[in-house]
């Protein structure tokens, strides 16, 4: 779930950062989810961009994100990968619960590319904030031509409609994304709208909680 790239940035740099707040380094330039994002004005000519930079050119949303002590987040995946840079952190960790395994976020440096079509969740078991700078992967539009066009919505109301869709329908999209067999994703409330190849229709997840329409 969890990988070492070879991106690496200077740990002596993280001394001075002031990661005490969550805040969102860039801003889009089109698509939140295809088109790379750029730098905020008040941050260009910071150490916030010179860390941004260590990564490759096209990069999505950048996120400080902020764990207290003794919380963890819900289960959960997501259709688009992450890139991690752990700022700050004390018996933290980032867990793979599809194969109940643990990888503990240190400061080292390096930033870690991160598998999100797992069922994932962190937890800070420490006794300070864990800091950890999150970057969205783009994702990749798909170059095929036979496409049909498919809506996901619920199939009833639901009060945990976000924990049931990154649960049963969030892995599949992340996995179609990595085979570059999906575009034009978008979503609005409770609906999802995409294009998926026709070679994949065969492959629709079939459950009885969301309406899948071609």
């Amino acid at each position: 779930m969890l990988s070492r790239t070879e991106h690496q940035i200077k740990v002596p740099i993280l001394k001075d950062l002031d990661s005490k707040s969550k805040i969102i380094l860039n801003q889009p330039t089109g698509n939140f989810f295809y088109d790379p994002w750029e730098i905020k004005s008040e941050y260009k000519g910071t150490v916030w961009e010179d860390i941004l930079n260590t990564l490759p050119l096209d990069k999505g949303e950048a996120r400080v994100i902020i764990l207290e002590p003794g919380t963890t987040y819900v289960c959960h995946t997501d259709i688009d990968d992450r890139w991690h840079l752990t700022l700050q952190a004390q018996k933290s960790y980032l867990i793979d619960l599809d194969s109940e395994t643990m990888y503990k976020t240190t400061v080292d440096g390096a930033w870690y590319s991160m598998d999100t079509g797992v069922r994932h969740v962190a937890s800070n078991f420490g006794s300070i904030d864990r800091v950890q700078l999150v970057v969205r992967q783009l994702l990749t539009p798909s170059k095929e031509l036979d496409m049909v066009d498919i809506k996901i919505s619920p199939a009833y109301e639901q009060h945990d409609y976000r924990y049931q869709f990154d649960d049963l329908i969030s892995p599949w999209l992340n996995k179609l994304n990595k085979k570059e067999k999906i575009k034009n994703f978008k979503y609005k409330d409770s609906t999802v709208w995409l294009s998926l190849a026709k070679s994949e229709i065969k492959n629709i997840p079939n459950n009885k909680k969301f309406k899948i329409e071609i």
